[in-house]
């Protein structure tokens, strides 16, 4: 997949992290048992002692993961009916590049990665031109420069990470910010535990660095030298990177410093000079995640030797072109990615290429989609969905009983600020300037970096732009900003196993009705409630409602760390504590605007279970899903959001209507005394 050179800085809280393409709702009789299929549940399972695998039990034996693939679940089923989709409109566009500048740009694109002779015939002549330049690097100060180039020229970054977005404290004005980061692994755990697991990744990523030094020309001795720098660079790196968890903090990773005073930190890195080489107005001053981490970077620069910089920038050039080079370099970086990720067979060209179209030009792929798949009214329903659950939010804030009424009051007045956003943006972008060529993948792949990057920074100066997105519309999953306090759901989350016109309304709340209730709790978890209305990270909480808030959320962290994953792995209650706030403020606000609902009232049974069941069956049908071990491992270590099993059993387990829907009683695995409960939202 394309690595993403303008990493967005800001967090944003998303759904989940797999993206899938959208293929419609449908029309289909409530009662049909497509739903809620019998045939997928496992009925010896009581469900109070594990409601995921009475739900999807027969399912998730039935349903291995492909060769292919690393999880498959719900979502992965729709992202391989819905890509055939995408594979047409590629195609098409291949086809008929002549009809206009859009399909120009997204055939030809989608050709030149599909030209698998071109590729093999051009070799590495695409980025020769800079390796050979960092090899003819003579001091320092030139390989700064060339840290500063490669960045933009849609390069990995090296050193750090670099954006251009909103101040967190004041968010009316863009802002360069500078984050840690110039390590390769998922993790800086990975360079850095002795355990059996990392040393054995460890290992396959000193041999990944020496073949693609090798493929890129090097000598046996010298690419051996040459990985060993880049292992000693990222580790050294990693030793002063914040963990996770930390990365969360709002406050402890805002830390503006004036341009000066950032130079007196870092006396070899001059920050005037690396703006302009960057192509940014930086203004007077800068936001840095990491200080330290800035100030050990730079010791570095100073002691280790400048054959040692060279490398590890050679090394950003190959390991952010390997995925579309030659044979050799896609089957070395599978090969690598195989350790990380346990996936048995490389994903099929088309299937590659094709996410790779949408990271890179998805607002256009983007307008395909709404023209042939998106059916309008499924927008106005969403509408009317998103109001219900505001609504209930609302209800449930005034009824809270550990908060006063004045956090109460700022708490309504940020979820009414919401800004709400559907389907596909008003306004497209028409990537104006960039060129694609239908002889030239890797330089159709640099130049849409480029793109990208200077689209970016082109903000300096600016007002902010409120109306752009953060997903593309065939993107399955949904996010909440808190420098924007929007909420957004791109068109391809309104189809089933979320949203179906056709489906009863138990069906559709205990599915994309949590999701929505998900993304606005997003703006009162950990995280979100510490941004007010207007998006300003600043503290609108009374002290002793603070202190009541932190309370509960450690019994989340609690219950979550208490879920062994895999081995002995346990989850991360503190890294994933916003998404388990979500999923349970979200599947609770769904369930109180399902109470309101014609269904709920008249409480008839479809295909044996009332409504009430069927709700909370939606919930974990959703999250049903089988993960490679090598995959889950990484995700335990690096996902803010808990494995498939633990959203659907975490967030019932303080749910009392969950209790009575299906008799939960004493004794039960997951039952939790209702004193002991948790209620937040």
């Amino acid at each position: 997949m394309k690595i993403n050179t303008s990493m967005r800085l800001l967090t944003t809280a998303s759904l989940f992290v797999v993206s899938i393409v959208y293929a419609g709702p449908g029309k289909n009789d409530p009662k049909v048992s497509k739903y809620v299929d019998k045939s997928n549940m496992d009925l010896s399972v009581k469900p109070g002692d594990n409601f995921y695998q009475y739900v999807n039990g027969n399912w998730i034996k039935n349903n291995p993961v492909p060769a292919s693939k690393t999880r498959w679940g719900s979502f992965d089923v729709l992202r391989e009916e819905s890509s055939q989709r995408l594979r047409t409109l590629l195609d098409e566009s291949a086809k008929n590049t002549g009809k206009d500048r859009k399909t120009q740009m997204i055939g030809d694109f989608y050709a030149s990665g599909m030209d698998s002779a071109a590729i093999e015939a051009a070799g590495i002549i695409g980025i020769k031109a800079d390796l050979d330049r960092i090899s003819d690097i003579k001091n320092l100060q030139a390989a700064l420069t060339e840290v500063a180039m490669l960045r933009t020229m849609g390069y990995s970054s090296p050193i750090f990470r670099f954006g251009v977005q909103q101040d967190r404290k004041n968010v009316d004005q863009y802002i360069p910010q500078v984050n840690q980061g110039g390590t390769t692994l998922p993790d800086r755990d990975y360079y850095l535990k002795n355990d059996p697991r990392s040393m054995r990744i460890r290992e396959a990523y000193k041999t990944y660095l020496q073949q693609l030094f090798s493929l890129a020309g090097e000598e046996p001795v010298k690419a051996a030298a040459s990985a060993d720098a880049v292992m000693r660079i990222e580790t050294a790196l990693a030793k002063v990177q914040y963990s996770r968890v930390e990365q969360r903090d709002p406050y402890k990773t805002y830390n503006k410093f004036a341009i000066k005073d950032l130079n007196a930190l870092t006396p070899d890195m001059n920050w005037n000079n690396l703006f302009v080489q960057m192509k940014v107005q930086a203004g007077d001053s800068v936001l840095v995640d990491n200080p330290a981490f800035l100030k050990t970077a730079d010791l570095l620069l100073g002691v280790l030797p400048l054959n040692d910089w060279k490398s590890y920038l050679r090394w950003s050039v190959l390991k952010s072109s390997a995925p579309y080079l030659t044979t050799p370099f896609v089957e070395a970086n599978f090969k690598f990615t195989q350790v990380l990720s346990g996936q048995k067979e490389q994903t099929p060209r088309w299937q590659r290429i094709a996410g790779l179209v949408d990271a890179s030009l998805g607002e256009m792929l983007g307008q395909l989609y709404v023209e042939r798949y998106f059916k309008p009214e499924a927008k106005q329903r969403m509408v009317d969905l998103v109001n219900n659950l505001q609504t209930s939010f609302e209800e449930r804030i005034k009824r809270l009983d550990w908060m006063s009424e004045a956090t109460k009051k700022r708490g309504i007045e940020k979820l009414h600020a919401f800004t709400k956003k559907i389907a596909y943006p008003d306004k497209w972008k028409e990537y104006e300037g960039l060129n694609v060529s239908r002889k030239d993948f890797i330089g159709n792949v640099r130049r849409a970096d480029m793109w990208e990057y200077n689209d970016m920074i082109n903000h300096m100066g600016k007002p902010v732009d409120r109306t752009r997105w953060g997903m593309t519309p065939p993107t399955i999953n949904a996010y909440y900003s808190p420098v924007n306090n929007e909420i957004v759901f791109p068109a391809a989350i309104l189809q089933s196993p979320f949203f179906d016109f056709g489906a009863d309304d138990a069906i559709n709340y205990g599915g994309i009705g949590a999701v929505i209730g998900h993304e606005m709790t997003h703006g009162f978890d950990d995280q979100g409630r510490q941004y007010a209305a207007t998006g300003k990270l600043e503290d609108w909480w009374t002290k002793e409602d603070a202190d009541k808030f932190k309370t509960k959320a450690d019994q989340v962290v609690n219950l979550y760390n208490s879920f062994t994953v895999l081995d002995t792995m346990h989850l991360n209650g503190r890294l994933t504590l916003g998404e388990n706030l979500a999923d349970l403020g979200g599947l609770s606000m769904a369930y109180d605007a399902f109470t309101k609902t014609k269904q709920f009232k008249e409480n008839q049974k479809i295909d044996g279970f009332t409504p009430a069941q069927r709700f909370f069956l939606s919930w974990a049908q959703v999250w049903r899903s089988n993960t490679v071990p090598e995959t889950q491992a990484q995700l335990v270590l690096t996902d803010p959001h808990s494995p498939g099993m633990y959203r659907a059993n975490g967030a019932v387990m303080n749910i009392d209507a969950w209790y009575t829907a299906f008799n939960v009683q004493p004794g039960d695995k997951m039952f939790i005394p209702k004193e002991k409960r948790t209620y937040i939202w």
